[in-house]
């Protein structure tokens, strides 16, 4: 008997035959930390600008009124239609420059607490980071 032919006997035998491997499932993604209701930006780049909040599937807040350089705006997310749980980070628009995405996603959470990134840089050469 083949090697094949003596392990199918053995898988009969134990009751086996016709099991098939299954592939695990997926585990869920994990949140992105930290958790946060709001998310704020602070213009620190040579430009006005204004921002959107968006998740990882492109939904989209209000935009923010446009604002200059030593200035922020907040967004409290209790007040969009994004689900709470879901992923978000800034998109922020420089006027008569690019949109440029935050450099972090942080969990949406009602807990009172705010993320803070700084926009940095000049209109078509900037970037959105998360403040640690």
């Amino acid at each position: 008997m083949n090697r094949t032919a003596a392990a199918a006997a053995a898988f009969a035998t134990a009751g086996l035959l016709g099991v098939t491997a299954q592939p695990a499932a997926a585990a869920p993604a994990a949140l992105a930390t930290p958790c946060v209701q709001k998310i704020a930006v602070v213009n620190n780049g040579g430009f006005v600008m204004n921002f959107q909040v968006t998740t990882r599937d492109g939904q989209l807040s209000a935009p923010t009124d446009d604002y200059p350089v030593n200035q922020w705006r907040l967004v409290d997310l209790t007040s969009t239609p994004l689900a709470e749980g879901v992923d978000v980070r800034p998109l922020v628009h420089a006027t008569a420059g690019d949109d440029v995405l935050g450099n972090n996603f942080v969990s949406y959470c009602v807990n009172g607490q705010t993320a803070t990134y700084t926009a940095s840089g000049t209109t078509l050469n900037y970037t959105v980071t998360l403040l640690t």
